[in-house]
């Protein structure tokens, strides 16, 4: 007869493997199903698939990304250029985005298309990626090719896509940004349940810290632009024609809305160039801020008035410096500058004197 150790120890360990397979199974249960995603077919027939970023030239802060190898992730895509007012003013919300989605499963993806010769630059763009502290994967996008493939036509202009590579939701310039935000929350929400995750998105809204207090609606200046390529009627001069050097005088009775210069300058495509020493341009608007895109190799000075007197601390730019009763900038780097931060959105007159040949201005923007 057998004792009953003897049969009680293949009966114990039947147990034990039993309780392991058992242990094993349900840690596997907890974790993230990553593999192969349930289709939604019925997706297909109610959004645009999103195309891929083709005919980047150069990625910032990733290797290179494709919408296949994203699936799985919510992915927003960002279309930006460095000097755009408007696109600046949306960073510290995708900044904040990044920070707080990012390991819930979202993707920023800013395709940088440059509306100015020198924002095809890999070392500008890089600049400007590094000063306003971006995290997020940046596409150069010279050429246009993804902004073709995407059909668009605006700076900013967000797009979000699900997990199955659909847009479902886009967005063209400032605002909407808490809608804007509710959707990157639901795409998540669908990505958890979709992928058997547990865990919980923050529904709380984004305030960044340091956003401008604009009211659009009070803003009576359009974008002004002075390049051939770019015109909107909005210089005070009729007949130019490109590439010409013109004497410039200003006029008896400018306008508001027209820009208008003086001195010798020459019309390109994307901006005019000083050719004299020192020239001046000269504008009416209603606004409570000026911004230029400017520079110049020679590291040019401009000295700003406004309603003919020199700039004080109550409407000074950030771009400014007051030496003495004189408000003056130093423009060099190819940027965006900002020249007057008012107080109010009343009609005024801006003139900049500007001296060192070879200064290129290339728009006037408002806020």
């Amino acid at each position: 007869m057998k004792s009953p150790n003897f049969i009680q120890r293949p009966f114990l360990a039947l147990i034990v493997v039993i309780f392991v397979i058992a242990s094993i199974l349900y840690i596997e249960s907890q974790k993230p199903k990553t593999g192969k995603i349930p289709d939604q077919p019925e997706n297909e027939s109610k959004y645009p698939r999103a195309p891929d970023f083709a005919g980047i030239d150069r990625w910032i802060n990733s290797e290179p990304l494709n919408i296949a190898q994203l699936r799985g992730k919510v992915v927003l895509v960002d279309f930006w250029t460095y000097t755009c007012i408007n696109c600046i003013r949306t960073l510290p919300y995708l900044k904040d985005w990044d920070k707080k989605y990012s390991d819930k499963g979202l993707t920023i993806v800013g395709v940088h298309t440059p509306e100015f010769g020198f924002e095809k630059k890999y070392e500008n763009v890089l600049k400007a990626v590094n000063d306003y502290k971006l995290k997020y994967a940046v596409a150069q996008d010279n050429n246009y090719v993804t902004w073709n493939l995407y059909q668009n036509r605006y700076w900013p202009h967000k797009y979000l896509i699900d997990i199955d590579g659909y847009i479902r939701y886009d967005h063209i310039g400032e605002g909407n940004y808490e809608e804007t935000e509710k959707m990157i929350q639901t795409l998540l929400h669908e990505r958890m349940g979709r992928l058997n995750q547990k865990g919980r998105i923050d529904v709380d809204m984004t305030h960044p810290s340091g956003m401008m207090n604009l009211s659009p609606q009070d803003i009576g200046t359009p974008e002004l632009y002075f390049g051939y390529q770019f015109d909107r009627g909005n210089l005070g001069y009729q007949g130019l024609k490109p590439n010409e050097i013109v004497d410039f005088k200003f006029p008896a009775r400018p306008f508001r809305n027209f820009a208008y210069l003086d001195g010798a300058w020459k019309y390109n495509a994307d901006n005019m160039e000083l050719i004299s020493d020192d020239g001046s341009i000269l504008l009416i608007f209603k606004a409570k801020d000026v911004n230029i895109v400017a520079g110049s190799e020679s590291n040019s000075t401009i000295f700003v008035f406004l309603n003919n007197q020199y700039l004080d601390k109550e409407n000074e730019g950030m771009d400014i410096a007051i030496e003495g009763n004189k408000s003056m900038s130093k423009a060099g780097e190819f940027r965006l500058y900002n020249i007057v931060s008012g107080k109010d959105y009343d009609e005024k007159i801006i003139q900049m004197d500007v001296f060192g040949k070879g200064f290129k201005i290339y728009t006037f923007t408002f806020g």
